[in-house]
């Protein structure tokens, strides 16, 4: 991990820096992760088990995998890659910009982007954390795959750093001020069990309502 300053939570409070210990000893461990030392503190880290890429979907609010933390990646696999290319293909299929691990039912620290700006590739980022926000909250659109139909104005910080590790188990550091930094903000949000809705403002609950119990209803078939 690079030189600068150390990550900050998302809630705000004091990063809590945890090393991952490789599955085997003649493996190097990945990169530290860092996250907020608060209610929802990931004690634990997850090592990938017999998961079929194929059957996994993209699942729809209310489901409870949604609202799960979801827990850091501690070694990276074929399976590993195999998902993280089924995830793509998921995305591109509901013409989306990303798609985080919990949205098909797995519980890790991995989520796939692509904004569709200019030149931008599809990217796949494991154990990520966000830092050095920049800029007062602004307020956009947004909209997610989890919730068809669902779309409210969503305050994020317009500028910020990502960390994550990549398929080969390379740490690598973005910066954006675009679109993709709304998208890393979006998607790291669901690797916390969070979703738009949470962060939605009165107006945009209540606009959102009725959309929202047919989503329960139908949940609950």
């Amino acid at each position: 991990m690079g030189s600068g300053p150390e990550p900050v939570c998302h809630c705000g409070k004091a990063a809590h820096r945890i090393e991952i210990v490789g599955a085997r000893v003649n493996r190097p461990p990945l990169a530290p992760v860092w996250f907020g030392s608060h209610e929802r503190h990931l004690a634990a880290y997850y090592r990938p088990m017999s998961v079929d890429p194929a059957s996994l979907t993209i699942l729809r609010y209310p489901h409870p995998s949604l609202l799960h933390v979801a827990k850091p990646v501690a070694e990276i696999t074929d399976e590993t890659r195999t998902v993280a290319a089924r995830m793509l293909e998921l995305m591109r299929e509901a013409r989306g910009v990303g798609l985080a691990a919990p949205q098909v039912g797995l519980a890790w620290r991995l989520f796939v982007t692509n904004s569709g700006e200019e030149d931008e590739p599809d990217r796949v980022y494991i154990n990520p954390a966000l830092r050095q926000p920049e800029g007062g909250l602004e307020a956009h659109e947004e909209g997610c795959l989890s919730l068809p139909e669902v779309l409210g104005d969503v305050w994020r910080p317009p500028t910020i750093t990502i960390e994550a590790t990549d398929l080969d188990g390379n740490r690598f550091t973005l910066r954006s001020g675009e679109l993709l930094a709304r998208v890393w903000q979006h998607e790291y949000d669901h690797l916390d069990g969070r979703l738009i809705i949470h962060r939605f403002g009165q107006m945009a609950k209540l606009a959102n309502r009725r959309v929202l119990k047919d989503l329960e209803r139908a949940g609950q078939r």
